[in-house]
């Protein structure tokens, strides 16, 4: 009890609040109004028409003319893309179950969230002890196998764009600026695979490919992670090759048009 309540102290209020208030307004047989809601939370009716108000500017709820209220458009987005995710991470474990490639290297599949690589899963069967991958790990696009290859089917100008600010190192081989970072993407635009030597971490080495869903759209990164002791042209062509093919045979699997 006393973890559970610590956990708790650390919550934000207001959005815990409004997650309760999304909660209630979506088991409601009715719909409900700002006394209902304020009834049900406990909430003084001001706090509730508040965070309503906010709610339905963001499109999480929309008002009736009745001034009750229903969720809104906003939250079907989140579910799709939660939909997307999910399937991509189903379809990479399923590949991965039925491959026997990858003894030397880490595989993930990662997801681009603001300027930062999400990894969402990954599969281990080598030693590479130096990088170990776990779900919600974060690391900069910038200087990440799978970020690039996912940016770099972005245009010149949104690059540039997005990366007015650009992150800080994370070793001495990341890349040091946006000009730096749009030569590379020239390469792996032609290549089709991101490669990137000590970038993340020292001593290891990544390969990154792009994964597309059915409208050609990037979804996903895959990112096949070698040490970098290993490296030599016999590698690089391997770890080149294993994150290509896995990224068009993941594509393929979601409906995207690429060759296969």
């Amino acid at each position: 009890m006393e973890e559970d309540e610590s956990a708790r102290l650390r919550l934000v209020p207001a959005v815990e609040r409004a997650s309760i208030i999304l909660d209630i307004v979506a088991a409601s047989k009715r719909y409900p109004t700002i006394s209902d809601l304020a009834r049900e939370t406990s909430l003084p009716k001001s706090t509730v028409h508040g965070l309503c108000t906010t709610l339905a500017h963001l499109g999480l709820l929309i008002r009736r003319p009745d001034q009750t209220f229903v969720l809104g458009p906003h939250l079907l987005k989140w579910s799709n893309a939660f939909e997307r995710q999910t399937d991509v991470a189903a379809e990479f474990a399923a590949l991965w179950d039925q491959s026997d490639s990858f003894q030397d290297a880490v595989v993930s599949l990662c997801i681009l969230d603001e300027m930062d690589v999400v990894f969402i899963a990954a599969r281990q069967r080598s030693a590479l002890e130096r990088f170990v991958v776990r779900p919600g790990m974060r690391l900069p696009a910038a200087f990440c196998a799978a970020g690039k290859a996912m940016i770099a089917r972005w245009s010149d100008h949104d690059i540039a764009r997005a990366f007015i600010s650009f992150p800080p190192p994370l070793t001495e081989r990341s890349v040091a600026d946006v000009g730096g970072l749009l030569n590379e993407v020239k390469s792996i635009r032609a290549d089709g695979v991101a490669i990137e030597i000590g970038q993340c971490q020292r001593g290891v080495t990544n390969f990154g490919a792009a994964v597309l869903n059915s409208l050609n759209r990037t979804v996903a990164a895959v990112l096949v992670s070698i040490d970098s002791e290993d490296l030599g042209p016999a590698a690089i062509e391997s770890g080149c090759a294993n994150a290509r093919d896995l990224a068009t045979r993941l594509s393929l699997r979601l409906g995207a048009e690429v060759s296969g």
